[in-house]
């Protein structure tokens, strides 16, 4: 990358003032959509909708996309224009971390059941210390996740593309190699990208590998488990219970077979709320333009042969 002589001019679509306020802050210049845009930044809808606005940028050079995950971008064919893009990949990880170890704990604490009780009970519950942590990913929120769970001294597993260690993982693989440890598990969190590679990972034969007290928590995407055999492996008390903050479908409808039990958790997809987002996007785009201007590496630099 090279640096520019002149403010980047910059389109930010949506009317989000907090991240065209970002933009001036980077010492980007607003512009309209058009022949002037040489970075825009991307406010979401449909990954479809950005394809017509892609094409009249005829000097684009860089995009900024809103969200961690791009697989609806990979899909819509987006990545086909030949121009660097970047995604929020790691920009959110703090607040989905911390909603990764509130599912851990409920899931742990039979609170799901507790929630809905009406009457005083068993005592029942699991607690987190020392027990096995398998993580699927080894991004942003995964780091995140690593350091609020040192706390509780336990022993973590991350699968990722390398196989290099992780600071704070006491065991670094990669998926093929994640498949022996699973007997080891009591919780294994999903917080990987979803790719063809990851879609339906966490399978029916894979919860079967689990033992029957683990619990599963996912704040990934919805894709990543195979809905129909996580409701089979709770029926059939293979694991113990699940906390999700995504679904497949999602929205999860209404009298959908995970809604109403004692050992499910759903949350709506509020890991990362708008409000959270929008502030959190905002110190990106401003690093990134400001980064694009004095031509050093941007952040959350899009692997398109990766898919994330």
């Amino acid at each position: 990358m090279t640096s520019t002589t002149h403010a980047p001019r910059v389109t930010v679509t949506g009317d989000i003032p907090a991240w065209r306020d970002a933009v001036v802050r980077g010492g980007g210049e607003l512009t309209e959509l058009g022949p002037d845009t040489e970075v825009l930044v991307w406010h979401g809808g449909p990954a479809t909708e950005l394809v017509p606005v892609l094409a009249a940028a005829p000097n684009l050079r860089w995009v900024q996309l809103p969200s961690a995950g791009v697989e609806a971008y990979v899909a819509a064919g987006v990545f086909e224009r030949d121009v660097e893009f970047t995604s929020a990949k790691g920009a959110f990880a703090e607040p989905v971390a911390e909603h990764a170890l509130l599912l851990t704990l409920a899931a742990l604490r039979h609170v799901p059941r507790r929630a809905r009780a009406t009457s005083w009970g068993t005592p029942a519950g699991i607690s987190l210390y020392g027990l096995t942590v398998g993580i699927l990913g080894g991004g942003g929120i995964t780091t995140e996740l690593l350091r609020l769970l040192a706390p509780f001294g336990v022993r973590t597993i991350v699968a990722r593309r390398s196989t290099s260690p992780l600071e704070g993982a006491d065991v670094t693989t990669d998926l093929d190699g994640f498949r022996e440890h699973l007997g080891e598990i009591d919780v294994l969190v999903g917080a990987i990208a979803l790719t063809d590679a990851t879609r339906g990972w966490v399978s029916a034969e894979v919860l079967a590998a689990l033992p029957s007290s683990a619990v599963v928590v996912n704040v990934a995407r919805g894709g990543l488990i195979d809905t129909a055999a996580l409701v089979a492996a709770l029926d059939a008390g293979e694991i113990a219970g699940a906390g999700l903050d995504v679904t497949d479908p999602e929205p999860l409808p209404d009298g959908h077979a995970l809604w109403g039990r004692d050992d499910v958790l759903v949350t709506p997809h509020t890991a990362d709320t708008p409000e959270m987002v929008e502030a959190m996007m905002a110190r990106r785009i401003e690093h990134n333009v400001r980064a694009w201007h004095a031509g050093t590496p941007l952040t959350g630099g899009v692997d398109r042969a990766a898919g994330y």
